[in-house]
């Protein structure tokens, strides 16, 4: 039986092993050609290929991600004498907005708390912008 096994493995090696030069060329002129990607539309609609473990005792299982929901995206736009502009709307501290409170205000970012989850929204520098205002 390892006579046999030991036949084949080496028939299939020699059958294999008879590439030219020319064929390892063309094979690496396509590697290095460029290759289309995919899109980025494409991949914001693709499910996480990951899965976690989980352990707990002697058992081990596998957790599947849960699917992100498509919450509103919060924008900080202003910040102006103890008041925030977020998401078209002026706000003070204690406001709420898409289930987050305001809890801190900053010269140039806010703090927002929504039970276990705190988010940070900065301000952006446009340089488009055609009033510039500085900081003193």
């Amino acid at each position: 039986m390892k006579k046999i096994l030991l036949l084949l493995v080496s028939t299939t090696f020699f059958l294999y092993a008879d590439l030219s030069v020319k064929q390892i060329q063309e094979m690496v002129t396509k590697i290095h050609e460029k290759r289309a990607g995919v899109e980025l539309t494409t991949l914001d609609t693709t499910e996480e290929p990951f899965v976690r473990l989980e352990e707990k005792g002697s058992v081990t299982t596998f957790v599947i991600p849960v699917e992100k929901t498509n919450e509103a995206k919060l924008e900080l736009h202003a910040v102006l004498n103890g008041k925030v502009y977020i998401n078209d709307q002026w706000m003070e501290v204690n406001d709420t907005v898409l289930g987050y409170k305001l809890m801190f205000i900053g010269k140039r970012g806010v703090v927002l708390r929504n039970e276990n989850h705190i988010k940070k929204l900065f301000l952006k520098k446009q340089e488009n912008s055609l009033i510039q205002l500085e900081e003193r």
